[in-house]
């Protein structure tokens, strides 16, 4: 990924994988190397930034980078099942998703929900820096944003905190950098040790705490849907 990205920037893209061939490759089964959850910024195209082709990167991407339910079901399926040896959680500069929460602006619709995970990003970033006011915050604010995203990945996702424990696959933030297409690497996060013993604290249950919450919307549904069989039911005797 290294590599390729290091290309990416210079303009010197090899662009393998893209051809008919590795259609054929690829079309029984996949073996990516690396799970990457990025923003889905559309200057923030993961495949072509890291050099990759196809079936090389399982690509998760959601606005602001976020690892809520879904994002954190499907980092499962590249790590756990695809057995991916590497998670990149990764944020750009200039993002529209940390920006909003940083500066406070007026959001509608489900994008409140969806960017209240980066909520605590900003927050830390306003401790450490304290003189700065919102639109200078977010640049400090994008890379608590990416640590924050693993940190929900290590503490919800028992599957990937496993396989993190047993070495089985490495966690890194990093930053993609708008203006001159390069990455910029975090490393891991520095309180990964930390964040695998607070996991294992949490009660199984709690881990599927989410999935929970929507069994009554469809408990619901199921009974509204007896309730229309009993009527067309009434109506066919009739």
């Amino acid at each position: 990924l290294k590599t390729g990205n290091e290309g990416f920037s210079k303009g010197k893209s090899k662009h393998p994988h893209q051809d008919a061939k590795r259609l054929q490759e690829v079309a029984g089964g996949q073996k990516p190397v690396a799970t990457v959850l990025s923003c889905s910024d559309s200057r923030v195209p993961v495949e072509l930034l890291f050099d990759e082709g196809i079936g090389d990167v399982f690509t998760v991407r959601v606005a602001g980078n976020v690892a809520d339910t879904d994002e954190l079901g499907t980092i499962e399926y590249g790590v756990d099942h695809l057995e991916t040896p590497v998670l990149v959680v990764m944020g750009h500069t200039k993002c529209g998703a940390v920006t909003a929460v940083a500066t406070g602006a007026e959001l509608h619709g489900h994008i409140p929900a969806l960017v209240d995970n980066i909520a605590p990003a900003v927050a830390h970033a306003k401790e450490k820096n304290p003189n700065l006011d919102a639109k200078a915050i977010v640049e400090s604010a994008i890379s608590e944003n990416v640590f924050q995203a693993i940190s929900d990945v290590i503490t919800k996702s028992p599957a990937v905190r496993s396989r993190l424990k047993d070495g089985k696959v490495k966690i890194v933030g990093a930053v993609y950098h708008l203006e001159d297409g390069s990455v910029e690497w975090l490393g891991e996060h520095p309180k990964q040790k930390e964040l695998i013993v607070a996991g294992d604290l949490v009660p199984a249950e709690q881990h599927g705490a989410g999935a929970e919450k929507h069994e009554p919307a469809h408990a619901d549904a199921a009974k509204e849907g007896d309730s229309h069989a009993k009527e067309e039911g009434h109506e066919a005797a009739a």
